[in-house]
């Protein structure tokens, strides 16, 4: 399935996002936007400032509202107004850490949002598919170190991470007892430790870097050798697109219930590592240090095995390491020098589109090869 593909499927198709003012949903919009698509979004406030969905103004469309998602009522009228056929779901308090500080708000948000986004699909005739963003957390992490596979046993030791495993419940729920029957395609979709410009919140790598960066200081970790999955954030969004077109166009509902999207074997370094590899791009030495104090729990290794989604979608992750930290830098850099965000952004994207075209067929090849095996 290649990005032209894409770019047919998506191009006055009618999507509502929500969650479009968050980092990931923010790229997600500006890429529907390439693609031709009439989107409509609803989300809280932007919580940082600044922020992505500010700098990737101005958007085509006034087609965006402030709006909660814990407000079934009003979700609901909207859903009406609009008459999506698509609906992508990445609304969440999206944090581990601020997840112990307010553990309700977050299953609130997390657990009863989506809910509330599945009632309002119920009520709307005209959705087709929905495709709801959870996380490579809702695994039960017996810290072993193998990677993820979609059958695995779910869990979630904090509240972010049970949030989302209970979302994953909610959304089977919903599939089997009234969305089948009325011909709506719903599937999870499960992608972590993304990075990528425009990210301003707290307790993330690449935002906290630039902070330290900006302060003069060093980076505290509160984990520097726990292991994760990086990517770029087109990467997983990517996913996301694919997965959405296929589900679809799945009439028969043949499609598995949930894919993985993480990266190559490549990409999976330790947080310290990360840090000197964005040390190395922005030419700083001494740039982290072990924070000091007790931390809340968070597992010491993530992996996901995204060869169902290979085999399935014929998706596969296109970014090496080096450019995942290079593209992040140099959106950070750009914006320091004053540059047009926006513009710089569709670059980006398009840069990413291109390396579609230019996939060698030997790798895509290796692929389907290594799926079979």
């Amino acid at each position: 399935m290649e990005d032209v593909e894409l770019d047919a499927f998506w191009r006055g198709r009618r999507v509502l996002v929500t969650g479009h003012t968050g980092f990931k949903g923010a790229w997600l919009c500006l890429w529907l936007e390439k693609l031709g698509a009439v989107v409509s979004a609803v989300a809280l406030a932007p919580e940082t400032h600044p922020s992505l969905y500010e700098k990737l103004a101005p958007w085509r469309a006034g087609r965006h509202h402030v709006q909660d998602i814990r407000d079934g009522e009003a979700l609901r009228a909207r859903m009406r107004a609009v008459q999506p056929e698509i609906v992508l779901h990445m609304a969440a308090q999206a944090l581990v850490r601020p997840s112990y500080d307010a553990p309700a708000d977050t299953f609130a948000t997390n657990v009863m949002g989506t809910v509330h986004v599945l009632e309002a699909v119920r009520a709307c005739p005209s959705v087709r598919a929905v495709l709801v963003i959870t996380s490579d957390k809702v695994y039960a992490n017996d810290g072993g170190g193998r990677p993820f596979v979609e059958t695995d046993r779910l869990g979630g030791h904090d509240p972010y991470s049970a949030s989302k495993t209970c979302a994953e419940i909610v959304c089977h729920s919903y599939r089997v007892s009234f969305l089948d029957e009325l011909g709506v395609r719903l599937a999870t979709a499960r992608a972590g430790n993304v990075i990528g410009g425009g990210d301003w919140a707290k307790d993330r790598l690449s935002p906290d870097f630039v902070r330290a960066l900006d302060r003069g200081a060093p980076l505290l970790l509160r984990y520097p050798h726990a292991v994760r999955p990086w990517q770029h954030v087109l990467e997983p969004l990517s996913g996301y697109l694919r997965f959405a077109q296929a589900l679809t166009e799945d009439r028969d509902g043949i499609l598995p219930e949930a894919f993985n999207f993480g990266p190559d074997a490549a990409c999976v370094a330790t947080v310290s590592e990360l840090a000197e590899a964005f040390a190395a791009a922005y030419g700083v030495e001494n740039a982290w240090m072990p924070a000091a104090g007790l931390h809340p729990h968070e597992a010491a290794t993530l992996g996901l095995s995204s060869a169902r989604a290979r085999g399935a979608l014929g998706w596969r992750p296109r970014l090496t390491l080096r450019q995942t930290v290079d593209w992040t830098a140099d959106w950070y850099k750009a914006d320091r020098n004053g540059a047009d965000m926006r513009a710089f952004s569709l670059d980006q994207i398009a840069a990413y589109e291109q390396l579609a075209v230019s996939e060698p067929r030997a790798a895509r090849a290796e692929d389907e090869l290594m799926v079979q095996a």
